[in-house]
């Protein structure tokens, strides 16, 4: 996968922010093949989530589609073939070649490998590293005029930490946690919960294998509250309060790293 599909932005300081699907870019080749318009798509990606990873150090923000190749699924699964991949969508009017679904894995595999060495780097200038991984979820699938799904299961703000382990990073996932829940969010606080919507995907999975005793993933999936999910429009003053609120969490985070 060629740097200029994905932006890399090293710092000198053990966070990073990621934005994996924030992308909407597809090679020719595949958008050819496509039976989703680009509002289907975009329905599914991660819109405006590169604007958080401003909290990080190092920043890592993916142009290309998850409907592509999605970096948060394992190899073999990565590229969807079956409506069931992909929430039910019928993502191509015709099947893949191999050779087409050869070439969107070999991307893949170069993503990974770029980003281990990154990460190979952070672990040895500073030890341990934490990597915010910024993801949105949809809450309105039934359309608009539809009641939203239940805000019991689903908070404004989910912490998956499923693959990571827990106790080892305790004090960096509570320091997380309470001051995200404690920040003034344009007048409330937010809800925040930990492993209720979701536990954390692949990319969050294959970190913490690779770099077991130096890295721990925050995997971040905010409810799109800040916006129009069918639609795409934003609530601008929402999104910042949101990159706010998460930036806020930086030095008790780094505080705590010093504690693992």
């Amino acid at each position: 996968m060629a740097l200029s599909d994905w932006v890399l932005i090293e710092g000198n300081g053990p966070i990073v922010a990621v934005a994996l699907h924030d992308g909407h870019a597809v090679r020719q080749e595949v958008a050819a093949l496509f039976a989703l318009d680009e509002s289907e798509r975009r329905r599914e990606e991660d819109p405006f989530t590169a604007n958080w990873t401003t909290v990080g150090d190092t920043r890592i923000v993916v142009q290309r589609s998850r409907f592509e190749f999605d970096l948060n699924r394992p190899r073999e699964k990565a590229v969807y073939l079956k409506p069931e991949d992909a929430w039910g969508l019928t993502v191509w009017h015709s099947k893949l070649s191999q050779e087409i679904l050869a070439r969107s894995l070999a991307e893949y595999d170069a993503f990974y490998a770029a980003v281990k060495q990154v990460f190979t780097d952070l672990e040895q200038r500073f030890g341990r590293f934490v990597v915010y991984d910024l993801h949105t979820y949809n809450h309105r699938r039934l359309g608009l005029e539809a009641l939203p799904a239940d805000p019991m299961y689903n908070p404004e703000i989910n912490l998956g930490t499923g693959t990571m382990d827990r106790s080892r990073w305790a004090p960096v996932v509570e320091s997380f946690l309470t001051d995200l829940c404690r920040f003034d969010f344009l007048g409330r606080q937010l809800d925040v919960r930990e492993n209720i919507k979701f536990h954390g995907g692949y990319f969050q999975y294959w970190v913490h294998q690779t770099f077991p005793r130096s890295a721990c993933v925050l995997s971040v999936e905010v409810k799109k509250f800040f916006m129009n999910e069918w639609s795409n429009e934003l609530d601008m003053k929402q999104l910042d309060a949101i990159r706010s609120a998460l930036k806020s969490t930086v030095p008790g985070v780094l505080n705590a790293l010093k504690q693992v």
